[in-house]
């Protein structure tokens, strides 16, 4: 008998997802594949899950039709942290004679040493591993890789799947865009029916923006999103953040959304939206999280002993995919490094600063102050860990 498991997130469930399973259950012969959703998952502790019976009901509908595959709600009826080593040994106990399959996507592959007790996981099943957006030629690659870390191969399944991104589908639905070919209609239907990830009136600030710069705050949201469990910081903040923190960008002077706003003398042509733009989203948009509308009003200027939501948009917006200058890939590369926050964030004042200064113009003094201030952060830093 064979049996594969399928575990995480879900959420929520994509084209994928299913498109993966399916070849799993073809390319391996399973008699069964369970598709278990976690409670909460270990690389993503601090991350505020979307209710279970929603993303079970959102699986359901996904996987209506996909002969041999079966929801479980062994995880979340477990509660608490879904580690993959636990949910492993269980299903071992339930088919002790049967070839165990766990399905993984080579994202999840090369951060398989990471999980815990990755070697008692290869006791009780083989990963089954299924290629997202990979070049030619990845399986050989990581296969000996695998095999010089475990001394066990994995099994390669036949399917080339598309890097289709939940977290990119939380923020197109947020933002009210369009998530054709990720989403099954129905499950589309459901999501949209029930609300899960809307925000309120975001579909609206975002009209207010420029083509171009509509992309640029999509792309913001994404990136402020995807970095956001891993710092602590509830991720539906960090996107109602990105999505409004340009709203006042390409407003006239004169708009009625600017009516009764006023700026500081002195303040630069490229600084104002952020005063602007805290201002509409308060009080034409309805956003009442202080520490959100801070997030827009320094989003560009930056400040001294900023908040972790700060820094995060602050960055999200200088680091997003569509940048391109010198230096941005090794300040990307402090971004998602562990503990590089704020030297990515002292590097990328920095080159503002330089940046400024090289157009004969006067530096913004918030900018000053908070490159001196995250300078002397991160030499406190760095000399504690000599």
């Amino acid at each position: 008998m064979k049996i594969g498991i399928f575990g995480g997130s879900f959420d929520p469930v994509h084209t994928e997802h299913v498109c993966m399973a399916s070849s799993a259950i073809d390319c391996l012969g399973l008699d069964k594949l369970y598709v278990v959703p976690a409670a909460i998952p270990p690389h993503k502790p601090w991350k505020r899950m979307t209710e279970d019976e929603v993303r079970l009901r959102a699986l359901q509908i996904a996987f209506d039709g996909v002969k041999k595959a079966e929801i479980s709600r062994y995880e979340i009826e477990e509660k608490g942290t879904s580690y993959t080593y636990l949910t492993c040994r269980r299903f071992r106990k339930l088919y002790p004679s049967a070839e165990l399959y766990f399905l993984v996507g080579t994202d999840m592959l090369r951060d398989f040493p990471t999980w815990r007790y990755p070697e008692e996981i290869l006791q009780n099943v083989m990963l089954a591993v299924c290629g997202r957006a990979e070049e030619e030629g990845w399986q050989e690659k990581e296969l000996a890789r695998f095999v010089q870390l475990f001394q066990k191969p994995f099994v390669p399944i036949t399917y080339e799947g598309r890097a289709v991104s939940s977290t990119e589908i939380r923020v197109l639905l947020a933002a009210g865009e369009s998530t054709q070919g990720m989403l099954a209609p129905k499950v589309e239907q459901y999501l949209k029916e029930k609300g899960v990830y809307e925000i309120a009136r975001a579909k609206e600030a975002l009209s207010l923006e420029s083509p171009k710069r509509r992309l640029h705050s999509l792309r913001v949201a994404f990136l402020a999103a995807s970095r956001a469990p891993s710092l602590g910081v509830d991720e539906r903040r960090a996107i109602i953040a990105a999505l409004f923190h340009d709203c006042a960008k390409n407003l006239e002077k004169d708009s009625p959304l600017l009516q009764g706003f006023s700026c500081d003398k002195g303040v630069p042509a490229p600084v104002f939206h952020q005063f602007s733009g805290a201002y509409v989203a308060h009080k034409a948009f309805g956003i009442e999280d202080e520490e959100v509308l801070d997030a827009i009003r320094y989003h560009t200027s930056g400040r001294a002993n900023m908040s972790t939501l700060e820094k995060l948009i602050y960055l999200a917006d200088a680091l997003e995919s569509g940048r391109d200058y010198d230096g941005v890939e090794e300040l990307r590369r402090l971004f998602w490094s562990k503990d590089g926050l704020d030297e990515c964030l002292t590097n990328s004042l920095k080159s503002t600063l330089a940046h400024v200064e090289a157009k004969g113009e006067s530096p913004y003094f918030l900018t000053k102050e908070a490159y001196e201030y995250y300078q002397k952060e991160t030499e406190k830093t760095n000399g504690g860990n000599q």
